[in-house]
């Protein structure tokens, strides 16, 4: 199929790697459905004017009870173009906070839990049958993983989680050919960097004094170098581009990786559990 006959539904198109893969494959000419919880978002993606781009609102994977309506949305424009199926499910969204495990928010936790977790696995039950009748693929968009990094678990153990859902897909969806493919993310510049920085000062201003004061140095440190480590982070129309690359690749791999640092961490996942657990505690 040529990319006139390939539908994508990618996941959190609001803003950052989301929106720069809506936009780079409707340029190329896919149908792509963007999804966004708000109106708004869908509004300013309809005011682009891009033929092929259809905005879905609202899909909120917190929410499952949205998804019908949005699958037959999805039905409706395939059958009004004359696809059958759907070609890729591009799974994007999500967030997380910046905070030891002891002062996690549990309520921003258990969503972000349903938005990265929960949510996907609804929506590929519901998106499946779709994806057999057109040969599809599942992309997803992660971090590298699978091994643990300080004061981001919120974000990381989900992508643990999706690392192993991931991979049991590819397993599972074998006999249908629909590969699970992997796109893991090291440092990219989104506009979410910024807001998690806001929301990591406020919080640390929320937090019990006494918790605080054992981990203000440490968080600190921390938040410094991560000022340099975002000064080098990567375009998200780059990791578009890698998405399109997974896309249109006859037989694509199981696992890309992007972005700065990105390969620091596939090394470190290569090592034994126990070395490269030693080398993260030195370095924190």
């Amino acid at each position: 199929m040529g990319p006139s006959e390939r539908s994508v539904l990618v996941t959190g198109c609001s803003s950052g790697i989301g929106r720069a893969a809506a936009l780079r494959l409707a340029g190329k000419g896919f149908l792509v459905f963007a999804a966004v919880r708000r109106e708004s978002d869908a509004e300013k993606l309809r005011g682009l004017g891009i033929p092929g781009l259809v905005p879905l609102c609202p899909l909120d994977l917190t929410n499952p009870g949205q998804f019908p309506a949005i699958m037959d949305a999805v039905d409706r424009e395939l059958a009004g173009r004359g696809q059958k199926g759907l070609y890729a499910l591009v799974n994007n969204a999500g967030g997380g906070s910046v905070a030891p495990i002891e002062l996690l928010d549990q309520d921003r936790f258990l969503a972000e839990l349903k938005a990265r977790i929960a949510g996907p696995v609804a929506l590929i039950q519901a998106v499946l049958p779709r994806l057999r009748a057109a040969g599809g693929r599942i992309l997803w968009i992660m971090t590298p993983a699978i091994i643990p990094t300080p004061y981001v678990a919120s974000i990381h153990a989900c992508d643990f989680a999706v690392n192993n859902l991931a991979r049991t897909l590819d397993i599972e969806l074998k006999p249908w050919g629909i590969p699970s493919v992997m796109i893991r993310c090291g440092g990219i510049r989104t506009e979410a960097v910024a807001k998690s920085d806001a929301e990591f000062e406020a919080d640390m201003r929320a937090w019990p004094a006494e918790k605080r004061a054992l981990y203000e140095p440490a968080l600190r440190r921390w938040s410094e170098s991560m000022a340099a480590f975002n000064a080098k982070r990567t375009s998200p129309e780059k990791v578009a581009a890698l998405v399109e690359k997974a896309l249109t690749a006859a037989k694509p791999k199981h696992r890309y990786s992007i972005g700065h640092m990105a390969r620091a961490a596939a090394f470190l996942e290569a090592l034994p559990q126990s070395w490269a657990d030693r080398i993260l505690k030195a370095r924190f």
